[in-house]
């Protein structure tokens, strides 16, 4: 069962990307090619990185519905079919977004989320520790309490996407240079499929970028959490990934991919997602 409706962006990029990929990332994974169905049923709450939206999670999605589990794929504030202007959205409108969801929900969810809302999940799961069996980070920002994206980004080398980052005039959105933008998100995808996503890829609402991260010990620290790293990734460098979650988490797992797999590596990703309980 899903929650939310793909757009049909989603299925043409994705069958670009299958076609342009399908030879790609056999061995590059830590999960097993094949995962069959397990007897507990999930949910999953599938949570998009910066600048995308849910279309991201359209084929990772399709492999754990075709498991027997529910998928929700939010779309945050200002993105996807969300059309809130950037200069209205706070960390809180994110965080909001969610926490409903989640207590609409009767069963314990695995979270996850990707890049910069690794730090949105994090608040969530402070706020709804009792919402969340297991906490995915998927190349994604796992900081301390009072870390924010612009301190944890400060002086990292060696990434394409905060070489290329920059605020709009106002200060009221984010953007990566677009000549980089394939380069630092998804150099392992075909161009043509990168292109045919180019115009669903929105601009970041600033403030969110700047919130300083409410954590404790007691809600955020009782969840299991996991780490998926991405090797490849020209956005997050690894380096910067392992000294995120080294001590952190529970358990680590390993795709050989740029900062989204849920594109060229999509059944790996979901091949890892099966195996979190």
């Amino acid at each position: 069962m899903i929650k939310k409706t793909i757009p049909l962006i989603a299925i043409f990029l994705l069958s670009i990307i299958q076609i342009g990929c399908s030879n790609r990332g056999k061995n590059e994974s830590s999960a097993s090619d094949e995962v069959g169905s397990s007897e507990s049923k999930e949910t999953y709450v599938l949570v998009h990185s910066a600048w995308l939206g849910a279309w991201q999670w359209g084929e990772v999605a399709k492999t754990l519905i075709e498991n027997g589990h529910t998928v929700i794929t939010p779309d945050l504030p200002g993105h996807g079919s969300d059309t809130t202007a950037p200069a209205n959205i706070t960390m809180e409108d994110y965080v909001n977004t969610l926490t409903d969801i989640l207590d609409q929900q009767e069963q314990k969810v695995i979270l996850v989320g990707h890049s910069f809302n690794g730090i949105t999940v994090s608040r969530v799961t402070e706020l709804r520790p009792e919402k969340v069996k297991s906490l995915v980070f998927l190349t994604a920002f796992l900081l301390p309490n009072g870390g924010s994206f612009f301190k944890a980004v400060a002086g990292v080398k060696n990434s394409k996407a905060v070489e290329n980052f920059y605020l709009s005039d106002d200060k009221t959105y984010a953007l990566v240079n677009e000549n980089e933008l394939q380069n630092a998100f998804a150099h392992d995808i075909p161009k043509e499929a990168f292109d045919g996503a180019k115009p669903y890829i929105v601009p970041e609402t600033a403030a969110p970028l700047g919130y300083e991260l409410e954590i404790t010990d007691e809600h955020f620290g009782s969840v299991p959490k996991y780490y998926i790293e991405c090797t490849e990734d020209r956005a997050i460098p690894i380096k910067v990934q392992r000294a995120m979650y080294e001590g952190n988490v529970d358990g680590v797992f390993s795709l050989n991919s740029s900062h989204t797999p849920n594109f060229s590596q999509a059944q790996n990703l979901a091949n890892i997602l099966l195996q979190i309980k």
